[in-house]
């Protein structure tokens, strides 16, 4: 059987780009070395709580037409990510705002907060950071960054804030306001009934299959399809010829507590760099749940090394010139469309995950 595309990977991008080729006609088949589909957004029904297996994953986005688009698969509901931070005891809102500024020094205005921060940055001379440490430093001072992102950041990467580039942090709000909404964007929530409904739908009437290695199933099978769509590490693909880019991974522990409510929040983060995880998820709160019991999950940072999967590029200047390099082996292969986290190496969030995909389907399927 002649297949038009083989798609490698059954999370968001390769299933929205199998969904839309199944649309226009085209004969599609997913593979995925995992026993589910779903990739790192997958859920499943545990004590009757959706877990998030793989980490917390709150969509939000400020494009309409990526939110209309995926209502189209799920219900959401009106969840705000509001999470907090523990350091030696002492419990602090994140995003950085007026609630974190008031709990770390009494400012009630955000005139006195503004005053605070410059206060501790002017000695600094920090005009250029060229490192994640300066960055955080000339952002919101020596008080925060000590407290709240040294910590936690140096966990979550496995380096010093000194040897991580500067726009790592850059991820992260800084807001005047009593305003403890994580994300700015106008769309946010998660899906009711969990994520993995999302995929079935997407991969409804397109032949999947689980547990399968590429390099395997290729090598007896390369004649059966007219092109290939590639979700999986690049530099694995090319068997690592210029070496291979760094991640980061995460372990973890998932654990079942005889009580209804753990820790009162969805996400706690411990920022404090002597306790080894970085956060702790309680699952039920993505959905407000009223379960007898609840599933808290513990998120340990690793080397990729120690388990295999691949969670978060580092994008550095040395990894991004050594992407490069594979980026420009793919361009020659006029067969093979790599993109997704891993195919593209981009530290990408969901719906910008789904605008690629929709971006790379309508260019493709257009041909």
């Amino acid at each position: 059987m002649i297949y038009d595309y083989l798609i490698v990977g059954a999370g968001l991008f390769g299933s929205v780009f199998a969904y839309e080729a199944k649309k226009r006609g085209k004969k599609c088949l997913v593979i995925d070395r995992r026993d589910h589909i779903g990739g790192n957004a997958y859920t499943r029904k545990i004590e009757g709580i959706n877990v998030h297996k793989y980490g917390p994953h709150i969509f939000h986005t400020s494009k309409e037409e990526i939110w209309k688009y995926i209502n189209k698969f799920a219900a959401f509901n009106n969840f705000i990510n509001s999470p907090i931070a523990v350091y030696k005891d002492e419990i602090y809102n994140l995003p950085f705002n007026m609630n974190t500024f008031n709990k770390m020094w009494g400012v009630r205005t955000p005139k006195e907060a503004q005053e605070k921060i410059l206060s501790q940055i002017a000695d600094l001379n920090i005009v250029e950071p060229g490192n994640l440490e300066e960055q955080a430093l000339a952002l919101v001072g020596p008080d925060i960054y000590n407290t709240l992102i040294k910590g936690y950041t140096e966990k979550q990467w496995g380096k010093a804030c000194t040897d991580l580039p500067a726009s790592i942090i850059k991820r992260l709000p800084v807001r005047f306001t009593y305003n403890n909404n994580y994300f700015n964007d106008y769309y946010q929530g998660i899906p009711i009934g969990g994520y993995t409904q999302i995929f079935e739908s997407l991969l409804k009437d397109v032949e999947v299959k689980l547990q399968v290695d590429y390099k395997k199933f290729i090598a007896n099978t390369h004649d059966s399809f007219r092109k290939i769509i590639y979700t999986g590490a690049i530099d694995e693909f090319y068997e690592y010829k210029f070496g291979r880019l760094e991640y980061r991974s995460l372990k973890f522990v998932e654990e079942i507590v005889q009580c209804d409510n753990f820790q009162g929040n969805a996400v706690v983060n411990y920022t404090d760099k002597g306790i080894p995880y970085t956060r702790i998820i309680e699952h039920k709160h993505f959905e407000y749940g009223k379960q007898p019991v609840t599933i808290i999950t513990y998120e340990y940072p690793i080397d990729p090394k120690d388990t295999n999967e691949l969670y978060y590029p580092m994008n550095d200047y040395i990894n991004n010139e050594l992407y490069k390099k594979y980026q420009e082996l793919a361009l020659k292969d006029k067969n093979i469309i790599f993109n997704g986290r891993l195919g593209s190496y981009k530290y990408y969030n969901m719906d910008n995950v789904i605008e690629e995909a929709l971006k790379i389907s309508e260019i493709e399927l257009s041909k």
